[in-house]
Parts: structure tokens; C-alpha cells; sequence
């Protein structure tokens, strides 16, 4: 299934359902297409257009890397990001050091595939 990586179920229901979970009740738009976190944000643009603000909610370096990408995509757009509270004390204490480099070297590839 297209937008499954890790697993036979889209990121996107995963997510959905367990903001269900939390209560929340609002309108939600699913992205079962995107593969990479570049796709994700090219793919929210449209729904971004109106904010007054953005808020990317993930862990902190996914949504770090998010928003590089929309700041390299929208920079307009980009201005408009506000922080979501993602940073949990603890949390992948041992996974973040590794994830980090590894999103800092893809960034870097990226950077040379974005035409100026």
C-alpha cells in the first residue's frame, strides 16, 4: 500500500486515529501518498495556504526537518511557523544523537537536489 512504510497501515491513519483517541473532533485531511518527510510537506502546501499559523506536530527532529523543507520550499509560508510543544525530556535519549546525524546528512543531500 502506497504511504505504508514501516508497517501495512498509511503514517497518516496511524495518526488520525490516535488524535481521535485524544479528542480531538476537527476536520482531518490524510496524506496517504507521501514516502519522505520532503512529500509530506510538498503535499501539506495546499492546506497551508490560509493559516495564520503552522505548527508541524512530530517528534522534535522529524518536525525539525519539516520545517527546513518548508522553509526551503515556502519560504513565505515559513515565516509563519510557530513551535507545537515537541520536545519530550528522555524521550529516545539514545536513538536521537544517530537520528540526527542521519537528518542532517539527508538535508545536505537535499540541499543539492533543490533547484535555486
Amino acid at each position: 500500500m502506497r504511504g505504508a512504510v514501516a508497517g501495512t497501515v498509511p503514517e497518516a491513519d496511524l495518526l488520525a486515529a490516535h488524535a481521535r483517541a485524544l479528542g480531538y473532533r476537527g476536520r482531518v485531511a490524510l496524506d496517504r501518498e507521501s514516502r519522505t518527510t520532503w512529500e509530506n510537506v510538498r503535499n501539506a502546501i495546499p492546506y497551508l495556504e490560509d493559516a495564520d499559523e503552522i505548527k508541524i506536530v512530530s517528534n522534535s527532529l522529524h518536525a525539525e526537518k519539516a520545517r527546513i523543507h518548508l522553509a526551503r520550499m515556502r519560504p513565505d509560508l515559513a515565516a509563519r511557523l510557530r513551535r507545537a510543544d515537541e520536545h519530550r525530556f528522555g524521550e529516545l535519549v539514545l536513538v536521537k544523537p544517530f537520528a540526527a546525524i542521519r537528518g542532517l546528512w539527508e538535508l545536505r543531500g537535499a540541499r543539492r537536489s533543490v533547484a535555486p
